[in-house]
């Protein structure tokens, strides 16, 4: 298949699945039940953080975080009590427990109480060379540093030591993509678009490697690399757009 084959191929796909009846199934349908930037926020992150397994169980079980903070998580992080925090012991997605959920609205609000959002660590990661890569990294180390050695490291990736960083890369095209489609929310402008990097996930991988757009076998941060120089040359501006051609076809295995 030749380059423009290719192109108008993701692009008929991208307009087929970038649209709202795509929300629903999705882990992103989480941070759309709320309209404050900050609820969005805080409750995309937990979604993002918990998106692995069966879509219907992730959505569920991020849905009943949310209930669990009152369905209004951003002030749930700034105002919850000892007493608050007890409610979330029970939780469970998979590896990802009650005392995970709680050392994240710990984190959280100690990140609130320096910025103003979420958005201003990454862009203060991308200060050394205007990379995800930084950006992801660094935002892990703030998040990180006001919890204690080892807790809940695993569930917050870093693609400096090799992680693809699925679900952060997922989080950042949910809040920086703009919301033409109704899709993504475009909350965050001072990241440009051209910058974000594919969730490279066992769909996407999958159909990048049938398309040829991906000769790395293993999901990691170097094929994710590799990816993005691939879908950058169909739009350079917005390569990530593409994430919805590549999971869409992975999940509905289209066959190519």
């Amino acid at each position: 298949m030749s380059h423009d084959e290719l192109k108008a191929l993701l692009d008929e796909k991208y307009d087929r699945y970038c649209r709202p009846e795509f929300i629903e199934p999705d882990p992103i349908s989480v941070p759309h039940r709320f309209e404050d930037a900050l609820d969005r926020e805080v409750s995309g992150l937990i979604a993002a953080t918990i998106a692995w397994g069966q879509r219907p169980t992730i959505v569920r079980n991020a849905n009943r975080a949310m209930q669990l903070m009152g369905n209004e998580p951003y002030r749930f992080v700034m105002e919850h009590s000892e007493n608050d925090l007890k409610g979330l012991q029970h939780f469970v997605h998979r590896t990802f427990n009650g005392n995970d959920l709680i050392a994240f609205v710990k984190a959280l609000k100690h990140i609130y109480s320096l910025y103003l959002s979420l958005q201003h660590v990454f862009v203060e990661g991308m200060q050394t060379d205007h990379s995800v890569k930084h950006a992801i990294h660094h935002f892990r180390s703030v998040f990180l540093g006001s919890l204690p050695p080892k807790r809940t490291e695993k569930h917050v990736s870093d693609p400096m030591k090799g992680s693809s960083s699925k679900r952060l890369n997922m989080y950042l095209r949910w809040m920086v993509r703009p919301n033409d489609r109704g899709v993504d929310f475009g909350l965050w402008t001072m990241i440009p678009t051209a910058v974000l990097s594919c969730p490279l996930d066992v769909h996407s991988g999958r159909v990048a490697r049938e398309l040829g757009l991906l000769q790395r076998h293993q999901n990691d941060w170097t094929a994710v690399e590799e990816l993005d120089r691939a879908l950058r040359t169909f739009d350079p501006n917005d390569p990530v757009k593409y994430d919805f051609a590549l999971f869409g076809m992975g999940v509905v295995d289209e066959r190519l």
